[in-house]
């Protein structure tokens, strides 16, 4: 059998790349130090597969940035606004015009957009969208996966280049102009593909990995024929060559038949997310195809469970025999961090549980050891599997007894929106378009040096504490000179908005290293969900009252949502997702009381991962939102009407999920509108959404300060589809990887147009 890797982390183990990019941008290293990152990052990935026995190794799965913006570099798919740029910087190798695409560029006379942002299908991953225009021509502009390919052969490694299919990249983007079809794209699109593939092939290239993960999703007919159409001319140009047509993320359902009957040499699909679908795939796998079984996690830290691992394979082997079967993992390494060798400092009785990349390509390479006779390694894997399955440190009696007695009571506010509408403007008397941010201000060096020198016990709580606060008094200062209305307290002492909870709350651990890239140079280190869910103590009280007691305007309490922290975690896989969900919600009930009952009058509960964990497949979505939305209820609905509730979400489309998001019934809900132009705005006025609103109006993501006009543009865009007494002003996101110069300038202007707009709206 071979063994296969979809993809693997690219970030570094230490983060080396997140950190040689961003000094590049500051201009503290030359791009030839960026690129030799680059190259000792590739090899050690390369060598460390093929050291352990990896038989199709992935290249191209490394990025600056992001794979769907390296496919739009490479295909040459560059919005017109870019134009001048790229004009401006020719050589395809620079990465001046790929940074401005990914990051918007402001300097040297351009004020250049970034390309929008949102998920990559269910993850907490984040991908640059493409943006198909009728006057675009395509022409492979940056082949990087064949100077990959060749470095790696430089190496004495042949690899397996991964690309995104062309059908999930046509729809991963966005149709600019209503003379376009994804037909007429596709048609575009085709030659540049095949021209890039047949380079590959000529570079060496057996195996091309295509991923092509909306075939887990529900499909029309008309896409169905862009999946016939593409793969065919693909075969009919290069049939020599070997397509691993790549899934993941679910199951192919009503797409299998399709999927195995594209004339490509082999299909993986994700065994791990839906081992159901095997028996269907096996009874229909042509006898030309072989199967790639994606039997170990890869968005998940748990340990494989061999036995119930061999049980698929053996039943693949069984069908279609060993030769024609691949082990591999779900889906690429990227969503888990590198090596679990590297934390020295977690409890070992927990660790024990756990699997990060490295383990993960060593557990593939265990499982084929099993099926060729090597049952020892299986005989220890279930002594784990059983550790984990009667420990007693999972189970709380007490919180499982809890989730037992809640009650529809529970998940209620005690009255209407409208009712409380006008209680709470008569509470917090705030103007027209009153203006507030997300939530985090500027982590500067100093503030995260501050929280590490308190790890490491170079400083006392005391010095700690006392510094926070400092800092916490010059942001309520700060914002009353901006002339905002509703404050917040910066956020200093959080290091992410999940892992700051997650460390006060029962049935967490957390890792030293485990980071995971989240967009770009953006990493988290998710938090671990062992065990059963309490918060023992609260959480964010002293700093709210302590905020508040600073200034006379509204500050408000600023807390993560639970099925955010659910799915901005490594979630247990013991019980049902949103078992754990309901727990976490409890904790985050308990700490919304406590801030109402210390005098906060407005707290900000945040739900931006809420839409992400939406399940691919429309029939399941109702019953996830269901779920999800009663969890957010259950955390919110303790405080009496005066009370607002604010939440957040962001880089995420609303229109198929807007009834249940006003069925939240936050006051107020703040989102990202920005980088689209208030695009995402429509579907609240389509729907009639009853509550306040607070579009984004500049895009925190870019270094690049919007003027005046530019927002009040968007507000008065916003003005023409709500109610004005239901608009809010707002960046769309955190200020936290921001700099403090820009991010009052731009906070400024932010007043300003809010400002003009109410004085217009007047008038």
């Amino acid at each position: 059998m071979l063994t296969n890797i979809p993809g693997y982390p690219r970030i570094g183990s230490q983060r080396e790349l997140k950190k040689a990019c961003e000094n590049y941008w500051a201009g503290k290293i030359s791009l030839e130090r960026l690129e030799l990152t680059s190259r000792q990052l590739r090899k050690e990935n390369w060598s460390g597969l093929q050291q352990a026995g990896i038989d199709l190794i992935p290249s191209n799965d490394f990025s600056w940035y992001d794979q769907v913006l390296d496919m739009c570099m490479t295909l040459g798919v560059i919005p017109s606004r870019f134009k001048a740029l790229q004009q401006t910087f020719a050589n395809p190798g620079c990465p001046e015009l790929y940074f401005a695409m990914a990051r918007g560029y402001q300097k040297n006379n351009f004020d250049i957009t970034a390309l929008e942002m949102t998920k990559w299908f269910d993850t907490n991953y984040h991908y640059l969208v493409p943006e198909f225009e009728s006057a675009q021509q395509y022409t492979l502009h940056q082949p990087k996966c064949v100077e990959e390919f060749k470095e790696a052969l430089s190496h004495g490694i042949t690899t397996k280049p991964v690309l995104i299919g062309p059908v999930t990249f046509l729809l991963c983007g966005k149709i600019k102009g209503d003379d376009l079809t994804h037909a007429q794209l596709l048609e575009k699109l085709l030659p540049v593909y095949i021209e890039l593939l047949r380079s590959l092939q000529q570079a060496g290239a057996t195996w091309i990995q295509l991923d092509e993960p909306f075939l887990v999703t529900d499909l029309d007919p008309a896409t169905r024929d862009l999946y016939q159409a593409a793969y065919t001319a693909i075969s009919q140009a290069l049939p020599a060559l070997k397509v691993l047509l790549t899934t993941y993320f679910g199951t192919l359902e009503d797409n299998t038949t399709l999927a195995l009957q594209l004339p490509v040499q082999a299909v993986h699909i994700d065994l791990v997310r839906a081992p159901e679908q095997l028996d269907t795939v096996l009874a229909a796998l042509p006898a030309d195809k072989m199967l790639s079984l994606g039997v170990v996690d890869g968005r998940n830290i748990w340990k494989n469970d061999y036995a119930a691992s061999i049980a698929l394979i053996e039943k693949a082997i069984g069908q279609i025999g060993e030769e024609r079967v691949l082990l591999g993992t779900s889906c690429s390494l990227l969503h888990v961090p590198y090596n679990l060798e590297d934390e020295t400092a977690l409890d070992p009785g927990i660790k024990q549980w756990m699997a990060f990349a490295k383990q993960k390509v060593a557990e593939v390479i265990a499982l084929k050891h099993i099926i060729a006779g090597d049952t020892s390694l299986l005989v220890d894997n279930e002594a784990v599997m059983n550790s984990r399955k009667t420990s007693s440190r999972i189970h709380r009696p007490e919180v499982k007894a809890r989730l037992e007695s809640i009650t529809t009571a529970d998940t209620q506010r005690h009255s209407i929106f409208p009712h409380r509408q006008k209680l709470q403007q008569s509470v917090l008397q705030l103007p027209l378009f009153p203006t507030t941010t997300i939530g985090s201000f500027p982590q500067t060096t100093e503030i995260r040096q501050l929280r590490a020198d308190l790890k490491k016990g170079i400083i006392t709580p005391e010095t700690y504490n006392a510094d926070i606060r400092h800092a916490i008094t010059e942001t309520i200062y700060r914002q009353e000179s901006l002339g905002l209305d509703v404050l917040v307290h910066g956020e200093f002492e959080r290091n992410d908005m999940v892992e700051y909870f997650g460390e006060q709350l029962d049935g967490f651990v957390f890792t030293q290293n485990g980071w995971v890239q989240s967009y770009g140079t953006r990493c988290v280190k998710p938090p671990v969900i062992f065990g059963d869910v309490q918060r023992p103590e609260p959480m964010t009280i002293a700093w709210s009252r302590f905020a508040q007691s600073l200034t006379n305007k509204p500050v408000k309490g600023m807390l993560t949502g639970p099925v955010t922290i659910l799915q901005w975690s490594f979630v247990r896989n013991d019980q049902p997702r949103m078992q754990t969900a309901m727990q976490i919600a409890l904790a985050i009930r308990d700490e919304v009381k406590d801030l109402e009952d210390a005098g906060i009058t407005i707290i900000q509960v945040d739900e931006p991962a809420l839409r992400e964990g939406l399940p691919l497949r429309k029939a399941q979505r109702a019953a996830y939102l269901e779920q999800a939305v009663k969890a957010f209820r259950l955390a919110v609905s303790t405080v009496d009407d005066s009370t607002q509730i604010h939440t957040h979400m962001c880089y995420a489309e609303f229109n198929d999920i807007i009834e249940h998001i006003a069925a939240m019934d936050a006051d107020v809900i703040t989102i990202e509108t920005s980088r689209s132009q208030m695009e995402l705005l429509e579907a609240f006025a389509g729907f009639k959404y009853p509550n306040e609103t607070g579009p984004g109006v500049y895009d925190i993501h870019s270094p690049r300060v919007p003027a005046v006009a530019e927002m009040e543009a968007l507000l008065h865009k916003a003005a023409a589809l709500l109610p004005l007494r239901n608009i809010w002003v707002n960046p769309d996101c955190g200020l936290k990887t921001r700099k403090w110069p820009e991010t009052e300038l731009a906070l400024r202007n932010m007043v300003t147009a809010a400002k003009n707009v109410r004085q217009a709206v007047s008038n």
